[in-house]
C-alpha cells in the first residue's frame, strides 16, 4: 500500500494508547516510520505497542520532545487530549503541524477503496466481522478496528496487495465527516455524545452528512427505520437491512439457537444464503453479521468465503466476551455503555439463558452521558435480577455537580441492587448469587474481571 505521507520521517502520538490511536501507530510502524507518544496511563494495549517497538512514555515533559523536527514529524492527537497538556502547548507553539487521528485516516483512505462502518453501536463488531471476511476471501484487506480482533490479537490488519480498506467510522467528534467510503453502513443512530452534538437531530444532521459523502456510484446500507433523508443518498444506491425484517433489503430467516450459537439463512436481492453458523454467541450479532455480509457481497466477495470467514469468527475484546462458563455462573464481559446497547446485550443474554438468574455490574461512563441518559440506564439495568452499579468512570471529563451514579441508582425498579465504590467490588463478588454475571462499561471496568473470575471459580472450588 502506497503511504499519502512521503515526506514525513517520524510519527508522535499524543494519546497513543486509544484504540483508534493506536491502530494508527501500528500502521505508521509497519510502514516502518519510527513511531512514539505519550499517554497518561500504561495498558495492556500500550504494553503492546511497545513490544512491537514503539516508544511511549507516561509524563508529560515537553523536555522529551526537543529531538523532533517540526518538518519531518507528523503529530497525531486525539480529541480527548486536554487543551492544556504541556506537550501539546510546546508543539503548537513551536510550530509542528497537529493532525487529528481522523484526518489522517481520512488522508490514508483516500487512496483506497474504503468500506466504512458507522453507528452510535455495533460499528466495532461490524467492521471487525467485515475485515475478517475480507481476509478470508481472494480480496484481502487493509483495516483500522475499533476493538481487539480474537482471529488477529490486533485492530490493525494490513495487506501488501488489497485495494480495499475497512474502516470504524466514528461519529465522535464528527471525526467520520473525514471519509468518503465507496460503501457505508450506518447500524444505529441512538442518541449520544450530546456534549458534542447537543441534540439527537444534529447528530442524525451528521449521519445523514456522512451518507451524502459516499463516492458517486457508492453503495450505502442503513438498518431498517433509521432516519435517513433521501437528499443525503443521491450519489450512491440505498439498501436497508435489518435482523429478521423481510421488508429489508438484507434479513436473516430460519435462525435456529444450536447450544449458545446462531444458525441462520441470508437473503439478500436476488439470493439467498443458506446455512450460515455463527460461531459466536449473541442475537444481536446475527443481525451485525447480516450487515457485514451485504458489505461483503457488495465489495464482491463471494458467498462460500462469507459462509467460511463467520463460521470462523471469535469476536472482539470486550464484546460478549465469555470469560467463565462452569456449573455455578457464567461470566460475560462487556462493553456496553448507552442504554441502547445495555438492551440489546440483556436481551441477547435472556434468549440464550432463558430462566437463568442475571446479576449485572455496570459502571457508567462520563458524567454528561450519565446525566443525559439516567432513565435509560435505570431502564434497560431494571430489566436485571440483580444490579451491582459502580462509580462513574469520568475519562476526558471533570465532575459534573449533582451527577453521580445515584441518579441511575434511585430510578433503578429491580427488587436487588447495591451502590458500591469500584474498590469494593471484589468483597461484593463473594456473595453472589449462582447464574450469569454481566459485566458491562467502556471505562476501566474490564481490569476488573479477571479478578472477579478468579473469586468465582474460588467459589465454585468451595
Amino acid at each position: 500500500m502506497t503511504s499519502p505521507f512521503n515526506n514525513v520521517k517520524k510519527v508522535y502520538f499524543l494519546g497513543i494508547g486509544g484504540i483508534g490511536m493506536s491502530a494508527l501507530a501500528r500502521y505508521f510502524n509497519h510502514e516502518g516510520l519510527p513511531v512514539s507518544g505519550y499517554d497518561r496511563v500504561e495498558s495492556v494495549l500500550t504494553r503492546k505497542l511497545t513490544e512491537e517497538g514503539i516508544s511511549i512514555h507516561y509524563n508529560d515533559c515537553p523536555e522529551s520532545l526537543k529531538q523532533l523536527n517540526k518538518d519531518q514529524t507528523l503529530v497525531v492527537y486525539t480529541p480527548a487530549i486536554p487543551k492544556d497538556l504541556k506537550e501539546r502547548i510546546y508543539l503548537e507553539k513551536d510550530g509542528f503541524i497537529l493532525k487529528k487521528r481522523s484526518e489522517v485516516l481520512g488522508m490514508i483512505s483516500e487512496k483506497l477503496k474504503t468500506c466504512a462502518v458507522s453507528g452510535t453501536h455495533g460499528k466495532t463488531t461490524v467492521s471487525t466481522m467485515l475485515a475478517h471476511i475480507f481476509k478470508n476471501s481472494e480480496i484481502d484487506c487493509t483495516a483500522f478496528l475499533g476493538g481487539v480482533s480474537k482471529n488477529y490479537g490486533t485492530n490493525f490488519l494490513t495487506s501488501s496487495t488489497s485495494e480495499w480498506m475497512v474502516v470504524e467510522a466514528d461519529e465522535f467528534d464528527r471525526s467520520f465527516l473525514h471519509l468518503s467510503p465507496e460503501i457505508a453502513v450506518v447500524t444505529a443512530m441512538d442518541a449520544d455524545h450530546l456534549d458534542i452534538y447537543g441534540t439527537k437531530s444534529a447528530l442524525i444532521d451528521a449521519f445523514n452528512q456522512f451518507l451524502s459523502q459516499v463516492k458517486p456510484g457508492g453503495k450505502m446500507i442503513v438498518k431498517k427505520g433509521l432516519s435517513v433523508r433521501e437528499s443525503s443518498c443521491k450519489q450512491g444506491t440505498l439498501y436497508s437491512y435489518a435482523l429478521e425484517d423481510n421488508d429489508a433489503d438484507f434479513y436473516a430467516e430460519n435462525i435456529i439457537l444450536q447450544k449458545e450459537s446462531y444458525c441462520f439463512d441470508l437473503v439478500y436481492p436476488g439470493g439467498k444464503i443458506k446455512g450460515i453458523h455463527l460461531n459466536y454467541p449473541g442475537l444481536i450479532y446475527v443481525e451485525d453479521a447480516v450487515a457485514a455480509s451485504a458489505m461483503a457481497l457488495m465489495s464482491g466477495i463471494k458467498e462460500s468465503s462469507i459462509v467460511s470467514a463467520l463460521e470462523t469468527y471469535k469476536g472482539v475484546n470486550r464484546r460478549f466476551d465469555i470469560r467463565l462458563h462452569n456449573s455455578d455462573y457464567i461470566l460475560i464481559d462487556d462493553y456496553a455503555h448507552h442504554p441502547g446497547e445495555i438492551k440489546a446485550t440483556v436481551y441477547s443474554v435472556r434468549k440464550m439463558y432463558p430462566g437463568k438468574r442475571i446479576t449485572g455490574i455496570f459502571q457508567p461512563h462520563l458524567y454528561s452521558r450519565t446525566a443525559d441518559f439516567a432513565e435509560g440506564f435505570a431502564e434497560e439495568l431494571s430489566k436485571l435480577d440483580e444490579v451491582i452499579l459502580l462509580d462513574i468512570y469520568p475519562a476526558r471529563e471533570k465532575p459534573i455537580p449533582g451527577v453521580s451514579s445515584r441518579i441511575i441508582y434511585d430510578r433503578l425498579t429491580c427488587k436487588e441492587k447495591t451502590l458500591i465504590k469500584k474498590e469494593e467490588l471484589l468483597k461484593t463478588v463473594e456473595n453472589l448469587k449462582s447464574g450469569i454475571i454481566l459485566m458491562m462499561g467502556a471505562g476501566n471496568i474490564d481490569l476488573l474481571v479477571e479478578p472477579v473470575k478468579k473469586i468465582l471459580c474460588s467459589k465454585k472450588n468451595d
